[in-house]
């Protein structure tokens, strides 16, 4: 999980600072919109719904907006965009960095364009379904401010609530559980009163590459312009780095 653990920092920090932009209402508004078209518009009986209203609070996301996402997602509300639909799409990054990334558009054609132009421009390919989603493992991510909470006592706590590891980073800690295990185990931390920044399905790597400087520059830049897209969701890579590589990479 080393690579994963390296991205996970840079989409933190990152994260904070998108909180003061569009990109994250529109991203979590999204959520909301499809929680509730696949599931139903009562989080009590969608627990996809329900983490989508948590998380979207976490950033602030007017209550209003939350309704009206919920709303169109349920049928209720048409306001013209059109609707929105999950999308995956695999490739390899520069020396061959695998790329799984996830989207919710409602224009498909157009956001395949436009993903696979940043691969192209960037020394990187867009693939076909399939070839890169092998290798990589679905599973849940619960994040928790490091200085709210006990080291010891949260992974007790994890543990018993059917987590599969912990991950202490500088920023936060990172609680890993199953894919069908992440609204369990959410909800027992909530009920022990331990405050969740976040809870969401990521992909984590079964094998990673190794990146020279830079090859993680070129692949940082990369990820930076796909989380810049409007339609991205979620970026997931094999790519691993160390501190001192990850220190290069960035200056």
């Amino acid at each position: 999980m080393a690579g994963h653990s390296k991205w996970a920092n840079i989409k933190h920090k990152k994260a904070k600072e998108d909180a003061k932009r569009a990109k994250a209402f529109t991203k979590h508004i999204r959520e909301i919109t499809v929680a509730a078209r696949e599931g139903g518009g009562d989080p009590d009986a969608n627990p996809r719904l329900s983490l989508a209203i948590e998380n979207g609070k976490k950033v602030n996301l007017p209550k209003d907006n939350i309704e009206r996402a919920i709303k169109k997602g349920t049928g209720e509300l048409d306001d013209g965009s059109g609707t929105y639909e999950e999308v995956t799409y695999e490739g390899y990054g520069p020396g061959g960095i695998a790329y799984f990334i996830e989207a919710t558009s409602n224009n498909v054609n157009r956001t395949v364009g436009e993903i696979r132009h940043i691969f192209t421009k960037h020394g990187g390919n867009l693939g076909t379904d399939g070839s890169v989603a092998y290798m990589f493992e679905q599973k849940g991510s619960i994040k928790v401010k490091p200085e709210d909470q006990d080291e010891e006592e949260l992974m007790l706590l994890a543990i018993d609530a059917g987590a599969e590891d912990v991950v202490v980073e500088d920023d936060f800690i990172e609680v890993i559980t199953g894919r069908e295990d992440l609204f369990d185990v959410s909800k027992a931390l909530e009920n022990e009163d331990v405050e969740i920044e976040s809870a969401e399905l990521i992909r984590i790597p079964a094998t990673e590459v190794k990146a020279d400087p830079d090859t993680a520059r070129t692949n940082l830049k990369l990820m930076d312009l796909f989380d810049d897209n409007d339609d991205v969701s979620n970026i997931f890579t094999n790519m691993k780095m160390d501190d001192e590589t990850l220190a290069l990479a960035e200056e």
